[in-house]
């Protein structure tokens, strides 16, 4: 093996697997990724130079990037995600699956000699504290730069993880290849601790600890180990009284989940000293604690976050992690200040500027029927940003042991059928609460509008085996926690008949985060409903919200006709999901619809 630096290990599992990968992929050397600055500041003038990123203006965004991926090579693809296990039943009917021997055979051409002129770049990484109960560490191989820097914020790379890497580490092999897309393949190989991705150069394909680590081998190794790695963000609301409480919530896309993890709290409970604490946007990994109760840490470093729409009013917490330190991707380029804009930024989009695709673009040709082809920036354009620079980020992100967790929340879009809020009874029908979250399809999703797309415990695309075996697991880490969160369902999209939105949402729904841990407290009663318990109005503080207490009503109220529309909806999911979706959520469903009468 030709490394062009020291190895930062010599447990013989993972030289052995890299020279494996390189006689495989044929690069010229190989690079172990230190984390040291020099090293990194290298690497970013080589990826200048060859224009794979374009360094922005240093005073206005110090130490920023930009990068534009393939025009066909934008987004996460489902279709050519896989899980890989040697009997098809375990990866179950919502995943893709190729059996393990048949994949390495087509993938192997597809790797044949990749990287040949290329380095190959070595990352070793955590997620999670290095050291602490929570942590996995793995070693993803690329031979792009722009990979390199993105798991550098995403995660905690380099020197100090070789010591911790042994036989039980995650290998990640990742060539650009040709981007060929009928050719782009995401698998992962969970019995054997390993994820292929070839042709694509998309972060959300590519940054293997992210998705493909962190929830489809994570989940897997969860079920295996008694824990939980789900799609879910986690917050501290802190009251005036210094006491922090946290959540993990758990949204479908286009949901408000990042906004959400970095809300700004209404001026009403700002001035009586109310904070909100970011933990994580997007992933958590959850074990019983020694006290009995479930603790959560974030497995990730960084923000991998949608651009559009994210600005001074939605989400100023995240527009301010960006400021410094941060790779963005597929946004237009304003050539007269060298940054970046968006659509949903500001009003002032650039008179001088490129567009996602490297094209000289005009904002006044700008089509909201043609996104694509006309926006400045990409629908699905991202910033890469670390965490620390995030204004609320929790002074106990970086605690090994997490943080413990009062409430579970599940969310989805609904016109009608879920009120504002509503508690589950228990952990097993909290659990079958998960399983038929679902949100409607929008004017701006691809697609007929208002049908209803499940995707239970926003965890659909991320399940790394058996999504009936997945809830089965959940019903048992149900009987493991001494002391378990409780779990509510949020809906901030109710409309009226007009289809407006009801609910103001935004930093609003810190008043229904006030309501759920009441509820945990004991403090406040609820009205049992055929759903699960609902708040009385007068629970939920309205004071400066600009919402009455008729509409509040209304946004509590029980849809019944739409429930019962609802039952046929989730009976023909569970039978997509197959046999082995647990008896106790079949029975959860049939009690659910007797209590509807």
């Amino acid at each position: 093996m030709k490394f062009l630096n020291e190895p930062l290990t010599e447990n013989r599992a993972v030289l052995d697997w890299i020279e494996e990968s390189a006689a495989l992929t044929a690069p010229d050397g190989i690079v172990w990724i230190t984390g040291d600055p020099a090293q990194t500041e290298e690497l970013k003038r080589q990826a200048c130079s060859t224009g794979e990123m374009i360094k922005l203006n240093e005073e206005l965004l110090p130490d920023c990037y930009l990068h534009r991926t393939a025009v066909n090579d934008v987004a996460r693809v489902e279709a050519r995600t896989f899980i890989c296990t040697k009997k098809k039943e375990d990866a179950g009917n919502i995943n893709n699956w190729i059996e393990p021997g048949e994949c390495r055979e087509r993938l192997s051409k597809l790797y044949k000699n990749s990287m040949k002129g290329k380095t190959m770049y070595v990352i070793p990484y955590a997620m999670g504290q290095l050291g602490s109960e929570f942590a996995k560490y793995g070693v993803e191989l690329t031979d792009s730069i722009y990979v390199v820097l993105n798991m550098l914020i995403m995660t905690r790379a380099g020197r100090a993880v070789g010591p911790h890497l042994d036989e039980g580490f995650i290998k990640g092999l990742h060539a650009t290849a040709t981007l060929d897309p009928e050719n782009r393949y995401i698998c992962h190989f969970p019995e054997d601790n390993t994820i292929w991705s070839v042709n694509s150069a998309y972060g959300g394909n590519v940054l293997l600890g992210k998705k493909c680590f962190a929830l489809r081998i994570a989940s897997y190794l969860g079920r295996k180990e008694g824990w939980m790695a789900e799609h879910m963000l986690i917050l501290g609301l802190q009251s005036p009284d210094g006491v922090i409480r946290y959540v993990a919530a758990a949204f479908p896309s286009a949901c408000g989940k990042t906004n959400l993890a970095m809300l700004i709290p209404p001026e009403y409970y700002k001035k009586k000293g109310y904070k909100i604490w970011c933990v994580g946007d997007d992933i958590a990994w959850l074990r019983v604690g020694r006290d009995g109760r479930l603790w959560a840490v974030n497995p990730e470093n960084g923000f991998f976050g949608v651009a559009p729409g994210t600005n001074e009013h939605s989400n100023p917490n995240a527009l301010a992690a960006t400021r410094s330190g941060t790779i963005f991707t597929n946004v237009c380029h304003d050539l007269d200040n060298n940054t970046v804009w968006w659509e949903g930024l500001n009003d002032d989009p650039p008179e001088h500027a490129i567009n996602w695709k490297g094209e000289p673009w005009d904002y006044r040709k700008y089509d909201k029927a043609d996104k694509i082809n006309t926006s400045g920036a990409h629908p699905n354009s991202r910033f890469t940003a670390p965490a620390k620079n995030c204004p609320c980020v929790s002074p106990e992100f970086d605690n090994p042991d997490g943080v413990p967790i009062s409430a579970i929340i599940f969310g989805g879009r609904r016109a009608k059928t879920a009120p504002l809020v509503y508690q589950s009874f228990d952990w097993r029908h909290g659990t079958f609460v998960g399983s038929i979250m679902a949100s409607e399809t929008t004017a701006a999703a691809a697609g007929a509008i208002g049908v209803v797309r499940r995707d239970p415990m926003a965890m659909r695309p991320f399940v790394g085996y058996d999504m009936g075996q997945y809830w089965a697991h959940w019903l048992e880490m149900g009987d493991k926690i001494p002391d378990p969160p409780k779990i509510f369902h949020v809906n901030w999209f109710r409309t009226d008949g007009e289809g407006h939105f009801i609910w103001p949402g935004f930093g609003e729904n810190m008043r229904v985060l006030m309501w759920i841990l009441d509820r945990c407290a004991g403090k406040v009663d609820a009205k049992k409903t055929p759903i699960g318990y609902v708040p009385f109005a007068d629970d939920i503080n309205l004071e400066g919200s600009g919402v009455s207490k008729d509409t509040l009503n209304e946004l509590l109220s029980i849809d019944t006709a739409s429930w019962k529309e609802d039952i046929g909806n989730i009976r023909d999911f569970y039978a997509l999901v197959g046999d082995y979706v647990p008896q106790k959520l079949r029975e959860e469903l049939d009690a659910l619809e007797s209590r509807l009468g």
